[in-house]
């Protein structure tokens, strides 16, 4: 009687070891190779109407709006160098990925340093290959002299945001097909503008899953430690990220139905239709004649010394599922290498590669807040089980020594 016990102890432990599931580095955007996989836009901002006009790559490293640092760290931005003359537009810079990444994707960002200013407008974000009905997720905007980050869904009609009791953010509109999406305003101190670069930067993380989108934001001083570590290459479990800053569960937009294949977006616009809107650059920025091109963009440039971006990394994971199984990673290392077999230009402090085909990431609802906890409780009462039966099965083996002397 006793072995057969045994063999069933094992067995039911076997069951409920809890299996491994992680998220996969595919791509690594740092150091010197950081703009080696984006792509520059190269004309006038006719997205947002900005008073920008978006250097194409040789430009922007040529006019050392995009370099490296002594840090190592990328930096972006708005010329801040030249003056500007009507009916001119001032230089600046947006790059967008060159690989797509699909549902179950999560992308981390650390940052020392976002643009800010008045008539400066800042922006890290997703959109799909047909702009904007393919979706877009705002991770990081403001404008001006804001001191607050606003995150968004944009998205065709039929999505709307119902904020889980775990947001910590403040939602603002819930109807994401409006023109302003539904928005939600970051609440934690030093989350952008002045206060987040004295206080050191933070990370800003975004999960693109089934289950929703979620979005976080750590200072500094509380960055977790599944992202702190210098090669991340593998997240294990995203226990410590805590409640996200702002949360779009599918309970009320299906994400697989109003977004496809995304491609991250980092740029600089100043005015446009949202910082240069009178009710927004007025109150803070107003100057000789109350309009922001004139006031904002025209003149000397030093007055956009605090515009510009200045990242760590920005990583692109994707679900492993249960490991271990290939993902999306090899097939990123693989197109590195096909890469690195053809001469690159080379500008100043980094080099270009030609143009990859996008990267397709595997869908997962392994990850969302609270999945942890649910499977965590879930473990815990087949461990409470197991010690009830641990403790059956030596009952039984006392019993047995006692009749065999």
């Amino acid at each position: 009687m006793t072995v057969p016990f045994i063999l069933i102890y094992i067995g039911l432990l076997t069951l409920f070891i809890p299996p491994t599931f992680s998220y996969d580095l595919v791509h690594d955007y740092s150091g010197l190779s950081f703009f080696d996989a984006w792509d520059f836009y190269g004309s006038w901002d006719n997205l947002t109407l900005g008073d920008v006009w978006w250097l194409n790559k040789d430009e922007a490293f040529s006019s050392y709006l995009a370099y490296i640092n002594d840090a190592g760290n990328a930096i972006l931005r708005i010329d801040n160098v030249q003056t500007v003359v009507a009916p001119y537009k001032r230089n600046s810079v947006r790059i967008t990925s060159q690989a797509s990444y699909d549902v179950g994707s999560l992308w981390v960002a650390d940052i020392v340093h976002i643009p800010y200013g008045c008539a400066v407008w800042p922006a890290f974000w997703t959109m799909g290959p047909k702009w904007p009905d393919d979706g877009e997720i705002d991770i990081i905007e403001s404008i001006n002299l804001r001191t607050t980050n606003q995150m968004a869904l944009h998205t065709t009609p039929g999505c709307f945001h119902d904020a889980p009791p775990n947001q910590i953010g403040q939602s603002i509109y819930d109807d994401c097909s409006l023109p302003s999406g539904c928005t939600v305003q970051e609440l934690q101190p030093n989350n952008f503008a002045e206060g987040f670069a004295s206080n050191g930067g933070g990370v800003y993380a975004a999960q693109f899953d089934i289950s929703g989108v979620y979005i976080w934001f750590w200072p500094r001083q509380r960055v977790p430690p599944s992202l702190a570590l210098a090669d991340s290459s593998m997240i294990l479990s995203m226990d410590d990220f805590g409640p996200p800053s702002a949360a779009y569960p599918n309970t009320t937009c299906n994400i697989p139905q109003f977004f496809t294949s995304q491609r991250l977006v980092i740029d600089i616009t100043m005015c446009g239709t949202w910082a240069g809107l009178p009710e927004n650059f007025l109150p803070l920025c107003a100057g000789s004649t109350g309009l922001c091109y004139e006031d904002g963009v025209l003149g000397p440039g030093s007055r956009f010394d605090q515009a510009y971006f200045e990242i760590k990394y920005v990583r692109a994971y994707t679900t492993g599922g249960i490991l271990p199984i290939p993902t999306a990673a090899l097939n990123a290392q693989l197109a590195d290498l096909q890469h690195s077999a053809q001469p690159p230009a080379a500008p100043p402090q980094t080099t270009i590669k030609p143009s990859s085909a996008p990267t397709h990431l595997l869908p997962s609802s392994i990850f969302y807040p609270g999945a942890a906890l649910s499977m965590a409780n879930t473990w815990s009462s087949c461990s409470l089980a197991l010690l009830i039966l641990g403790a059956l099965w030596l009952q039984e083996i006392v019993s047995w020594a006692s009749t065999s002397t």
